[in-house]
């Protein structure tokens, strides 16, 4: 049982008083909440003014996580300098060697904003940024190794150019005695009329090797007393590149087969309505006619090549 004192006035002495249960209650009541608020305003105090274990480690890893951060955007910067300069050189070099459009500079992330959850955060920006950069950095980096694929593709493409676009004097310079009439208006030697010439003509002795001026697959190896007379037709199988080679005393490959730029395919001759002996060469795009001259500067020297114009522009006669 509880008891309470009172003082008395009129016996002027402390009289022992007993307590009720609801008393007791309201007081034990009182007491607790007191000592609860007691508790939480330490508790606030303390967490205003110290750390706990726990929020040191946080805080730590926090500044240990934006340190990395940090340097993770200094890498950032250097993996950028670096796909801009591979960027530079695939326009500048690769895509103009090859004749490509130039791959574009911005290649950008769009879509909705994946970072909603983030931008409560103190170092949302920071996480945010990181992330769009990296975002941005594997994008281009996709189209940059798409971009070098489309490349080596067009590379290829141009290593069977190479091999196969007439380049190159269909006879040797040791072999070559003159050069005739060039592709233009020429006096046509039997009758004697001005005639559209579609070819040089190359003067050299009968029997001299003909050689193909770039790889290619053989369409036509004929004989004839007339025209051409014995001709041969080369197929370069890129941008539309034929060739024909006429008026030859022999025919060393047929129709089918395929041949190098430099391999002998013929013999100079005097055949079909040729005056003398000489090879008849033609280079063709697309079936229209081209200057062979804009093919040879290769095996010539700048002065044999001016003068090799000269002469073949001023020829007002064909040999054929």
């Amino acid at each position: 049982m509880s008891y309470r004192y009172k003082y008395n006035h009129e016996q002027l002495d402390f009289i022992k008083v007993r307590q009720g249960a609801w008393q007791l209650l309201c007081r034990w009541t009182l007491y607790f909440l007191g000592s609860v608020v007691l508790a939480v305003l330490y508790y606030f105090i303390f967490s205003a003014f110290f750390d706990t274990p726990k929020e040191r480690g946080l805080l730590r890893e926090n500044d240990m996580l934006t340190a990395q951060y940090t340097s993770l955007n200094n890498r950032f910067d250097q993996l950028e300098t670096v796909l801009n300069d591979i960027h530079q050189r695939d326009n500048n070099i690769y895509r103009t060697i090859f004749q490509a459009d130039p791959l574009p500079m911005n290649t950008g992330v769009g879509g909705s904003n994946r970072y909603e959850n983030l931008e409560a955060f103190a170092n949302a920006d920071l996480v945010i940024m990181t992330d769009r950069r990296l975002q941005n950095l594997l994008v281009r980096s996709y189209a940059q190794m798409i971009s070098l694929d489309t490349i080596v593709s067009l590379a290829k493409v141009k290593e069977l150019e190479c091999r196969n676009i007439p380049a190159v004097q269909p006879l040797r310079n040791k072999d070559l005695t003159r050069t005739g009439g060039s592709i233009g208006m020429r006096i046509h030697p039997r009758y004697k009329v001005a005639k559209m010439h579609t070819g040089i003509d190359l003067i050299a002795a009968t029997g001299v090797d003909v050689m193909a001026t770039g790889g290619g697959t053989v369409i036509e190896a004929t004989t004839s007393l007339q025209g051409y007379g014995n001709k041969i037709v080369i197929d370069h199988g890129v941008g539309g590149y034929t060739t024909l080679y006429a008026h030859l005393s022999a025919i060393k490959v047929k129709v089918g087969q395929k041949v190098k730029r430099g391999e002998v395919i013929g013999a100079v001759g005097d055949t079909g309505l040729s005056i003398a002996p000489h090879l008849h060469y033609e280079v063709r795009k697309n079936d229209k006619f081209l200057d062979p001259l804009n093919f040879f500067f290769i095996d010539v020297t700048p002065e044999e090549y001016d003068r090799m114009i000269q002469l073949a522009t001023n020829s007002g006669q064909s040999l054929d």
